[in-house]
């Protein structure tokens, strides 16, 4: 490795947008690994940039901390990922992605429609679970977690 490829905490940290704390945190949390100089400072690989971006965008996505760790360690330590390790990331987020976008899409609907009834109602809402005959699929919102009221039968 050469020192090229070695870069500062202060300049991850200008580079990526963090704090210098937050670089300190993610290192704690095992996100990105300093390699210490003889006089104890932390030096990091240029290719951590990219970690640390990746971590912005994944917690921009709504990824828990646990996911964005399950993510990277599925990285090379020690050298730049390539392609084909994003790829492999990427390949998997999107299905998240798209599962999430769908949620937002359902509850958008479902909004539209409760704003647009009127009824200010927690007992009659069909979007917060009418007569909580929702509730034999299990606890919550249900409509909003994808459930179609057709599907759920009369309780009683």
């Amino acid at each position: 490795m050469h020192r090229t490829d070695l870069i500062a905490i202060g300049e991850l940290a200008a580079r990526t947008g963090v704090a210098v704390s937050a670089i300190r945190f993610y290192e704690a949390k095992g996100l990105v690994e300093a390699l210490r100089t003889r006089g104890g400072q932390r030096r990091f690989l240029r290719a951590d940039i990219r970690r640390v971006s990746f971590i912005l965008i994944a917690q921009q996505l709504g990824l828990s901390l646990e996911e964005i760790v399950a993510e990277l360690a599925r990285l090379p330590s020690g050298r730049t990922p390539n392609a084909a390790d994003w790829t492999r990331i990427s390949t998997d987020l999107r299905a998240r992605i798209d599962a999430r976008i769908a949620s937002l899409q359902r509850t958008r609907e479902l909004l539209d429609q409760c704003i647009g009834c009127g009824c200010l109602s927690l007992k009659k809402c069909g979007l917060y679970n009418r007569e909580d005959k929702a509730a034999q699929r299990g606890a919550g919102p249900r409509y909003l977690l994808g459930d179609r009221s057709g599907e759920i039968t009369e309780v009683g």
